[in-house]
């Protein structure tokens, strides 16, 4: 049976950058703490922890000081860092790129006035980090029928997470240009990163080379959720697991491929362990 990772998936850019940190951070002191899961994927989290990474949550940082702490790719409100020069908690900022400039963006339009939304998941820790830029004052849009409540009389600036759809982004864009009303100034602003973008019409194309897909993801992961129903919609042997075990041998029956893919939360070799668990699996029944 032909078996293919999908080159395209894994670690995004601000991920990938984050983990580095980490280990980097871990080489020199077995003692670091990290605010929230570095990553949505348990596995890799367990295999940081290992290393010495304790995962802590906002609530305690009223008991920790003198300690470091870093802040994973999806960035956090300026409380958080308020918070953590009143404790004395020296921060490795680990913040993508995109997100902190994106969050710049957000600050300079809401001191200039406006009401801004967002176009993103309501408790995402991007999301809190954005609103949390407008002394929590943003209004934040899941969806079409979120956008169908704004007050469209006033002045709208639109944002939206950066790793959102753009199709969902254009829908909104489209309702809202459509329906201001008269006087009310619209402006938006697609700060949906591309690298994870792309990565939709990237992923289908893969799904639809290969009989069955295996989509590789933590169960906390929005942007896994999006990608695996991309791989769902142009192939139905599509099948989410978050580790090797989970895999049931019974789904190849009477095919000849399998995809291997997952989301930018995904680490390559969880990947390979479950190319690894097919070929062993493989070579099991082959014996007997």
């Amino acid at each position: 049976m032909l078996i293919e990772i999908d080159e395209g998936s894994g670690f995004c850019f601000g991920v990938t950058t984050a983990i580095k940190k980490a280990e980097e951070e871990l080489a020199k002191s077995d003692s670091l703490y990290c605010l929230g899961d570095i990553v949505h994927n348990g596995r890799e989290v367990e295999r940081l922890k290992k290393m010495g990474l304790t995962t802590v949550e906002h609530a305690d940082l009223n008991s920790l000081h003198d300690i470091k702490m870093l802040l994973r790719a999806h960035g956090e409100p300026p409380q958080t860092y308020m918070k953590a020069k009143e404790q004395n908690i020296r921060v490795i900022d680990a913040t993508c790129p995109v997100v902190l400039n994106l969050q710049k963006r957000i600050r300079k339009a809401y001191e200039a006035g406006g009401q801004i939304v967002i176009y993103g998941k309501n408790g995402h820790a991007e999301v809190v980090g954005l609103v949390g830029q407008t002394d929590g004052t943003a209004i934040v849009i899941e969806n079409l029928e979120d956008a169908k409540q704004l007050d469209l009389s006033q002045d709208i600036q639109l944002f939206s997470q950066t790793t959102k759809s753009l199709e969902g982004f254009r829908e909104i864009v489209s309702y809202i240009e459509s329906n201001m009303k008269e006087g009310a100034h619209f402006q938006y602003f697609d700060t949906i990163c591309r690298q994870v973008a792309n990565r939709i019409p990237n992923i289908m194309e893969f799904a639809s080379r290969h009989d069955v897909i295996l989509f590789v993801c933590g169960k906390k992961s929005s942007n896994g959720k999006v990608l695996y129903n991309q791989c769902l919609s142009v192939n139905s042997h599509t099948y989410m697991i978050d580790d090797p075990s989970e895999i049931n041998f019974d789904w190849f029956e009477g095919f000849d491929s399998v995809g291997i893919c997952g989301a930018t939360s995904t680490p390559k070799w969880l990947m390979e362990d479950c190319k690894k668990w097919i070929e062993n699996e493989e070579t099991r029944l082959r014996n007997h």
